[in-house]
């Protein structure tokens, strides 16, 4: 297990704080009093766990604490506005007692490849995709349907081919 990454990172071109993992992981209790003083000293409560030199999960303990989520989000450069306007689901709820709550994510093909003796997780993937991206066992992505278009509400509008690309189009 790897543990013990810093809370945060301080960006020089932008001259602020940013998560390194994601804005509600939690700092380790013993940390929580030097965000304010020392916020590049302060470690998170995340963990990936690495076999043979390779990550294969990683999560972290959520901040569960409203408090401590606004002191998260001023250091990250959010206004009390801000953070309330995009937010104010999760902080309202921490009136209620959000329990401390977790995840871990693995890496369930990259373990594969490495229990099967592999450098590459290609053969292991449920979907592989070619290098441009197309799972070309389901022909994906493809082209979407007038009706599916309708439905989400979405209007794609082309532009006009004009005749010097036509010309080129033809000539291919």
């Amino acid at each position: 297990w790897v543990v013990d990454f810093p809370l945060l990172e301080y960006d020089e071109e932008e001259k602020r704080w940013c998560a390194m993992h994601h804005p509600f992981t939690s700092p380790k209790p013993e940390d929580i009093k030097f965000i304010a003083s020392k916020p590049g000293e302060v470690r998170a409560n995340a963990y990936d766990m690495v076999i043979n030199g390779v990550e294969v999960g990683g999560g972290s303990i959520r901040i569960h604490d409203r408090e401590v989520q606004m002191q998260m989000f001023e250091l990250l450069g959010f206004t009390k506005e801000e953070a309330e306007k995009q937010f104010g689901f999760l902080m309202g709820a921490f009136e209620y007692g959000a329990p401390p709550h977790g995840g871990l994510a693995f890496g369930f093909d990259r373990l594969c490849s490495i229990l099967g003796g592999e450098t590459s997780i290609r053969n292991f993937i449920a979907f592989p995709k070619n290098k441009q991206g197309r799972d070309l066992m389901i022909e994906a992505p493809s082209e979407i349907s007038k009706k599916q278009l309708d439905e989400l509400c979405i209007a794609i509008n082309k532009p006009e081919k004009t005749e010097e690309k036509a010309d080129k189009e033809a000539k291919k």
